[in-house]
């Protein structure tokens, strides 16, 4: 597989440098450093508004930055994002198929912008059919197809110029979870193949699953970066207690059980308590009279960090 680009470090696919990204008088994206190397999955997290598809389209080639320094593939997009473009994959959010076309036309002719040969396009949509599943929908049109095939079908498009980097905006959004793991397996192979992959999602166990590193956004700025794992052992417990009360009955909990973890929160339905052993935690709160009509010990998860760091207030 190819290295990173023409110049700088071959292990770096984007760099970023106080890249700054301002519409009007307003910065969605306010000098982040962020680095992507060869053949790793990264992800980008953060609540709407947080600057995510704006470093996104700056990377992708299609927005300009206003400040900072960015590289692609070791190039400048300002100066050579046609370069950059025929050698990058984009999903975006929204399928942007043509819904008019049969499954293997709309890969032909995506091929056909490239500047790739007819025989080149036709070998690659039957190999890429194969690769998404859709090899016994080639000749169905588009339209009616379930939306986790026409998922397939995007990202199959995507791959139709054996791109080194795939930029993936929310690539499972509102698909069921059969659909949602078939599409992770794809996005394995891809990394297993060397392609590096770059993911913004809302789905904490899709970042999870997917992701070697990550940063979370919030306000235009990254706010946290790291593996996974090393997030949550940096922002959260080991494990969570989540305690629910009858009706009316968990004003003034927290108060009896705050000391008994290393962070408590009180929600409208439960009082979770972050700590590094639940079951002992439980034993605790018994002890001293505490009588939930449910509880549940799990594992802390990148959401736990998600949502101490942005906050659970909805951004519109």
């Amino acid at each position: 597989m190819a290295n990173g680009g023409d110049d700088g470090d071959p292990r770096l696919m984007v760099s970023g440098k106080a890249l700054v990204k301002r519409f009007g008088g307003v910065a969605a994206v306010d000098g982040i450093d962020v680095e992507v190397r060869s053949g790793e999955a990264f992800g980008f997290l953060g609540p709407n508004g947080a600057g995510k598809s704006s470093t996104m389209r700056m990377v992708a080639c299609v927005s300009p930055r206003s400040d900072g320094e960015l590289r692609v593939l070791g190039m400048d997009p300002d100066k050579d994002g046609p370069r950059i473009r025929a050698r990058i994959g984009v999903v975006p959010q929204l399928d942007n198929l043509d819904a008019e076309l049969t499954v293997r036309q709309n890969l032909q002719v995506y091929g056909r912008y490239f500047g790739l040969s007819r025989a080149h396009v036709r070998a690659k949509a039957v190999e890429l059919m194969a690769f998404a599943e859709l090899s016994d929908r080639a000749d169905d049109p588009v339209d009616p197809l379930s939306g986790g095939m026409k998922r397939r079908l995007t990202i199959a498009r995507s791959m139709v110029n054996d791109p080194e980097l795939m930029l993936l905006d929310e690539p499972t959004t509102g698909l069921d979870p059969q659909a949602r793991h078939l599409l992770w397996g794809r996005l394995y192979q891809l990394k297993q193949q060397g392609v590096t992959l770059i993911i913004t999602t809302h789905d904490m166990h899709e970042a999870e699953q997917l992701c070697d590193r990550l940063v979370v956004m919030d306000g235009g700025r990254i706010v946290a970066e790291g593996s996974p794992a090393s997030l949550i052992a940096r922002y959260s417990t080991r494990e969570v207690l989540e305690l629910r009360f009858a009706p009316g009955e968990q004003d003034g909990q927290v108060s009896r059980v705050a000391d008994l973890a290393e962070r408590s929160e009180a929600l409208p339905d439960r009082l979770l308590l972050y700590t590094a052993d639940g079951e002992a935690t439980l034993e605790a709160a018994h002890a001293r009279g505490l009588r939930p009509v449910s509880t549940l010990i799990r594992r802390s998860t990148l959401e736990d960090v998600f949502l101490r760091l942005t906050g659970r207030s909805l951004v519109d």
